[in-house]
């Protein structure tokens, strides 16, 4: 698979051919997702959320993020792969007047975890300030997670007239500013489909109908990887499952713990490693003889503590350390 760089996605879209991304956030979920041939593998904040079960993005570092970045660009070149690797600027990262603070965390994002780019949430001139760093950026604008507290919420965006125009001329800023893709997050099809049209660069949609230039889902939600009930209740309303591993895993350990409690495993057919029998004979000598060694020295013990005992019990009588009687 030859390297997805921000060229060969504008040409995707130039010749109307869709674009791939997931995001996922670990070793062995970026190798499967490496070797699908997903044209982008993004590490999104939402790890927060997902892998580490808090209620909002907002929670997870720098330094988390920068962690599993690495571990994701080991999945990637497992697989021998050209998927690209963005790297999500957490929450408090970029946010800053002084974007100097904001080009220095992306660097940390390239050099670091081999990133081929960031991506973060409507900040024109930061994102041009970190491309004039050389560092590629995809915006993102609709529901911005990050910015839960002013929005109030995970909510759709776009939904007035109003606000759709405000959200074409923040994607027309990020394109001015030098991002190389945007990311439209739970906008209405009709608006997501209007900005595309009106862009140069391509748009990745979640939430957003098919009329973008590519679509993005979580791997662990598009694949059902936790059946429990309470995480059912926030999979997002746009994510179609294309599996259901969760219910696969959850059997798996449920029949795990019921064999291991009823001694089925691991048996003779998981316990490969054996003894010849001449040293099996030796092994049970020398088990036998430790055996004796524990008894003697168990024996010896049991005296010493019988006459400390007696010894102990004499010192009622009165007597002085020695056995003897206390001068008067």
């Amino acid at each position: 698979m030859a390297k997805v760089s921000a060229l060969s996605l504008n040409s995707k879209k130039r010749k109307g051919k869709k674009i791939t991304m997931v995001t996922a956030y670990d070793f062995p979920s970026a190798a499967h997702v490496a070797r699908a041939g997903i044209d982008i593998i993004l590490v999104g904040d939402s790890v927060a959320m997902v892998e580490l079960g808090h209620e909002t993005t907002q929670n997870v570092s720098l330094d988390s993020m920068i962690h599993h970045c690495q571990s994701v660009k080991n999945g990637i070149e497992l697989a021998d792969s050209g998927s690209m690797l963005i790297g999500d600027m957490p929450f408090g990262t970029y946010e800053f007047n002084d974007t100097d603070i904001a080009l220095r965390n992306a660097y940390r994002f390239v050099k670091e975890a081999g990133c081929d780019a960031v991506k973060l949430e409507y900040r024109a001139l930061t994102a041009q300030k970190i491309i004039e760093g050389g560092v590629a950026v995809m915006g993102h604008v609709g529901l911005t997670p990050q910015a839960i507290s002013v929005i109030g919420g995970f909510r759709a965006q776009g939904r007035t007239a109003v606000r759709a125009r405000q959200l074409l001329d923040e994607a027309l800023r990020l394109q001015d500013a030098g991002c190389f893709s945007i990311v439209l997050e739970c906008v209405p099809a009709n608006v997501a489909a209007a900005i595309t049209e009106t862009l140069e660069i391509p748009t990745i949609g979640i939430g957003a109908g098919g009329g973008t230039s590519g679509q993005v889902l979580v791997f662990h939600d598009m694949l059902g990887m936790l059946s429990h009930p309470h995480h059912q209740q926030f999979v997002p309303k746009f994510c179609k499952k294309y599996a259901e591993v969760g219910h696969s895993i959850q059997e798996g350990l449920n029949q795990f713990k019921s064999e291991v409690e009823s001694g089925v495993f691991p048996g003779d057919a998981y316990s490969p490693y054996v003894m010849s029998e001449g040293e099996k004979e030796t092994f049970d000598a020398l088990l036998e003889s430790d055996a004796e060694d524990r008894r003697m020295k168990h024996d010896a013990a049991a005296t010493k503590l019988s006459q400390a005992d007696e010894y102990e019990t004499l010192k009622l009588y009165g007597g002085n350390n020695n056995g003897d009687k206390k001068e008067e």
